[in-house]
């Protein structure tokens, strides 16, 4: 794959929520978050995706920096050490990297993607999970601890339709953890397959 066209995915992690596995085009002679409007059915204001690619998601002032974020935990994700502790009522996950810089990575993300989900600001393109977590932002409750490489991450909601969301969604961010690029571009085949 050429570097000119990087794309990334932004797990809005089960670090915290989890990828909110999003793509971003990020070479000038590529195509750019400015121009995914263009790529869904019909006429869409600035910032704005739809499609395969976003559901009407709208970028905020914030997202150039949390792709970013997603482009370092992509390129470092062979350092990144991931487990998965499913609760009765949700997840509990370890996230850390031996890489100073991936680590920081990690927590810089999760502290965006709590604070995402907290303001019900969306980050996801291909992740079936994330729309039903952003929808019931309310019925979710998350303990966030940073330890010297990472992230320890809690998530538990009294509703069962959340906790099977939260969950599931936890395997998608272990799956971008763990293959990265390749975990990336099976979720946007996924996703294109699925609405077309």
């Amino acid at each position: 794959m050429k570097r000119s066209t990087k794309f990334a995915v932004a797990a809005i992690t089960s670090l915290g929520l989890g990828a909110a596995i999003a793509v971003a085009f990020a070479h000038p002679g590529g195509m750019g978050p400015g121009m995914m409007h263009s790529m869904g059915p019909g006429g869409m204001g600035p910032g704005m995706m739809r499609g395969p690619m976003g559901a009407g998601m709208q970028h905020d002032a914030a997202f150039a920096g949390d792709m970013q974020l997603v482009h370092g935990m992509l390129d470092g994700h062979e350092s990144i050490k991931r487990t998965v502790t499913n609760l009765p009522n949700g997840i509990r996950t370890v996230t850390e990297s031996d890489d100073a810089q991936v680590a920081a990575t990690i927590k810089a993300h999760v502290a965006s993607m709590t604070q995402r989900l907290e303001e019900g600001r969306e980050f996801n393109l291909f992740s079936p999970t994330i729309p039903v977590l952003f929808k019931n932002k309310d019925k979710i409750r998350t303990a966030v601890e940073q330890t010297a490489k990472g992230v320890v991450f809690t998530q538990t909601s009294d509703d069962a339709k959340v906790v099977a969301a939260l969950q599931e969604h936890a395997v998608e961010v272990s799956e971008l953890a763990r293959d990265g690029m390749a975990a990336m571009m099976r979720g946007a085949q996924a996703a294109m397959a699925g609405r077309r």
